[in-house]
């Protein structure tokens, strides 16, 4: 069994740590839960499991590399959050798949594939933001919360404001509570149509309490 180390495998570990450095600033600027240090021991342990396994098990080196998988599998578990009804911490769980992906590729020396997908990373994670923007700004989802004094068809007629304004709905629940009524919405369309929506609700009397 020879696990004497030789400078190219120094080369892979540096390297896997740069392309970690890359990913992980990306995350620590954002503010989420697995940043630069993180994704840098994930890229770089990565890196060193696949040198170790061809190294170890020469004749079958997928052995302790395929492991890797199923670890970094429950490390982006955890990033994963529920944020009422929306789940969270997707890119960032997938960001550490990638990275170990990457390092992967790095530590059996296919640099060109890990070249090029560290590239496409970043393209992805800094210059799809804008575009990512934009589809939310035409397709954002509100959840709103109008309280009103109980009146024969009034949710209704908050229904009817809301397709008027060129937004689709969804009903939540409704209750009343006294002589107040309370109804919940899951709003969907453009930015500037639910600005116009949430101005008219401002100003109207008959609504007590709205939440969006």
């Amino acid at each position: 069994m020879n696990l004497e180390f030789v400078p190219e495998d120094l080369f892979k570990i540096l390297l896997a740590v740069l392309v970690g450095a890359i990913i992980g600033a990306e995350r620590e600027y954002r503010n989420k839960s697995a940043g630069f240090r993180t994704v840098m021991l994930i890229t770089m342990a990565s890196a060193i499991f696949t040198i170790l396994s061809a190294k170890i098990c020469p004749h079958d080196p997928d052995r302790i590399a395929a492991n890797i998988i199923t670890g970094i599998g429950f490390l982006g578990a955890g990033t994963l959050f529920r944020d009422e009804n929306r789940m969270t911490g997707l890119t960032t769980a997938a960001s550490i798949w990638t990275a170990a992906a990457l390092g992967m590729a790095i530590g059996s020396g296919h640099y060109v594939l890990a070249f090029g997908g560290a590239i496409l990373v970043i393209v992805i994670l800094f210059a799809l933001v804008s575009v990512e923007k934009i589809i939310d700004r035409k397709n954002r989802v509100r959840k709103y919360k109008i309280v009103c004094i109980y009146q024969r068809h009034t949710l209704h007629h908050y229904e009817s404001l809301i397709e008027q304004m060129g937004l689709k709905h969804e009903r939540g629940t409704q209750s009343r509570v006294g002589d107040k009524i309370i109804g919940h919405w899951v709003v969907i369309g453009e930015e500037e149509k639910h600005e116009r929506l949430i101005q008219k609700l401002l100003s109207d009397s008959e609504v007590k309490e709205f939440d969006f």
